[in-house]
């Protein structure tokens, strides 16, 4: 007997090593892919210097100035140009660790007294190529996350996520650093993947304080490790102790200044209305145009309807009473309806405290927040489609909702490039992203794949064909051309130079709707978990 079960250890512990060894393999593997596809994404991204540029471009070029010029308690009272700092501090102390490179480059670019748009090509070439270095912390994200998967999927999620026309568009055109961000959400959710919730918790908010919006997951984050970490008092103090270290390094310095009451002022400006100059697509761009329509009826059957005060076109910036029909919103009804909406995965965290089950509701967080929160911008879209990318290679059924939502959700970033020379390269960029995503889901989930015992995965010789859109989801996509279609050729042909929002009205909202539908869909998965 005692043979036998010395021979059943020997071969348990040879088993574990082969796995062991097949991981380590695989993971090397991967990060030999994660190499060729970022250096071949870095090189769409060195073209795309010479494009359009937004004014967070001139944005960044101040705060660089702002960090490199001015004392630390100045920081968040500078009102030398509009465009004030309105990030968390480590965001700007990032600033003021790349003024340091700036100064090196062209010392005009921190020179506070420049006035706005400096664009020589200096500035262009440093702020270009500060979001593209930055993007690096964005590929380890990925392969952390990814590396224990076999190749064929992590392909998926590399393909996915490091040629989203987004970030091309958002941080590379517009001009943003969304995809530094979002690595460090990715190496946040690494680390709990991997069992280790003190630094994925720490990881977390450290990004809080990088850029708060992102606090919206912060609820499923605080229920996952009281659930799953915080098992005894201890590991809640030394939870609780890391994050309010965190949070103390980046604000104890304005505390200390007696500044934080304006610091939050600065990161939480209320008064700039429920919407977007472009609404973005969510439940509120439906909300508007049925008010509009509610008024426009009601005023044609002879009732007697106040007109608005707000301008709808103007994008309702600054005017919280902006519903002539329906009630006002305000921040307090925004951020409930938004807690409401997350509500459900918070119920399945805290009975099902699994950390297979966290990345879904982390995205179905963001996408609540979407949908119903205050002001969103349309590029916080990417808070949800990234991480929906990395659902995608755990469950079929999550990658054709990701290839849906995130055709949706790039198409509806198609109105922040609105110059006639930058139109083939937005439309190029998801074109070849649909034609490539469809493909690489297809090849990775079409296939039986089987683990062997060395741990490694190997393809049946039995394929299985699976179909990525439902008709309803194809008839959809196909409206989108039909949008885009209209606002191009059409619209001007039957109204000239009148009501020019309307092509941008249309994107709005029918983009809203595909959104709605697949909150609806991540509410589904999330209660099936």
């Amino acid at each position: 007997m005692a043979f036998v079960a010395n021979e059943v250890c020997v071969s348990t512990m040879k088993r574990r090593k082969q796995h062991d060894f097949a991981m380590e393999k695989n993971a090397a593997a991967g990060l030999r892919e994660v190499v060729w596809m970022a250096g071949v994404a870095t090189c769409i991204k060195l073209l795309l210097i010479p494009a359009y540029r937004s004014t967070d471009f001139e944005v960044h070029r101040h705060w660089l100035a702002i960090t490199a010029s001015l004392p630390l308690n100045q920081w968040y009272l500078d009102e030398t140009s509009p465009w004030t700092l309105d990030y968390p501090p480590f965001f700007a102390w990032f600033e003021y660790a790349l003024s340091f490179f700036a100064c090196l480059t062209d010392p005009l670019i921190v020179n506070l007294t420049l006035g706005l748009n400096y664009e020589a090509p200096s500035v262009v070439l440093f702020q270009r190529g500060s979001v593209i270095c930055s993007d690096l912390l964005l590929f380890l994200g990925a392969w952390r996350f990814c590396r224990s998967h076999p190749l064929h999927l992590q392909r998926l999620a590399y393909l996915a996520i490091f040629f989203s026309p987004g970030l091309f568009i958002v941080d590379h055109i517009h001009f943003q650093y969304n995809g530094f961000l979002l690595g460090i959400l990715l190496l946040s959710l690494s680390y709990l993947k991997d069992g280790d919730d003190l630094v994925g918790g720490i990881v977390f908010a450290i990004l809080l304080c990088f850029k708060h919006l992102f606090a919206i997951a912060a609820p499923v984050y605080f229920v996952y490790l009281l659930r799953h970490y915080c098992h005894d008092l201890m590991k809640f103090l030394k939870l609780g102790v890391s994050v309010i270290s965190v949070v103390l390094a980046a604000f104890g310095p304005f505390l200390y200044y007696g500044q934080i009451g304006q610091v939050l002022r600065r990161l939480f400006p209320f008064g700039r209305g429920l919407c977007h100059a472009y609404w973005a697509p969510n439940f509120w761009a439906l909300y508007n145009v049925l008010d509009k329509m509610l008024f426009y009826v009601l005023r044609k059957l002879g009732v007697h309807v106040m007109k608005e005060k707000a301008v709808m076109t103007g994008g309702l910036v600054g005017d919280l009473k902006v519903h002539a029909i329906l009630p006002q919103i305000t921040p307090g009804i925004s951020m409930l309806l938004v807690l409401l909406a997350m509500f459900p995965c918070l119920v399945k965290l805290w009975k099902k405290p699994r950390k297979e089950n966290l990345l879904i509701c982390v995205a179905y967080a963001y996408t609540s927040g979407y949908i119903f929160g205050w002001h969103v911008h349309e590029k916080a879209s990417l808070h949800f489609v990234i991480p929906l990318a990395l659902a995608a290679i755990n469950s079929v059924e999550i990658a054709k909702e990701f290839f849906f939502i995130s055709t949706v959700s790039y198409y509806s970033l198609f109105p922040l490039l609105f110059e006639p020379r930058e139109y083939a390269v937005k439309l190029i960029l998801l074109i070849l992203h649909t034609i490539v995503t469809w493909l690489t889901i297809s090849l990775s989930f079409t296939s039986r794949w089987k683990n062997t015992k060395s741990g490694m995965f190997q393809e049946n010789s039995y394929k299985e064909e699976i179909p990525i859109l439902s008709l309803k989801k194809l008839v959809f996509l196909v409206g989108l051309v039909v949008v885009e279609v209209y606002g191009q050729l059409f619209h001007h042909l039957l109204f000239k130079e009148k009501l020019p929002f309307l092509p941008l009205m249309l994107i709005s909202v029918y983009c809203s709707i595909g959104m709605l539908y697949s909150w609806i869909k991540q509410l589904i998965f999330v209660m099936s978990l």
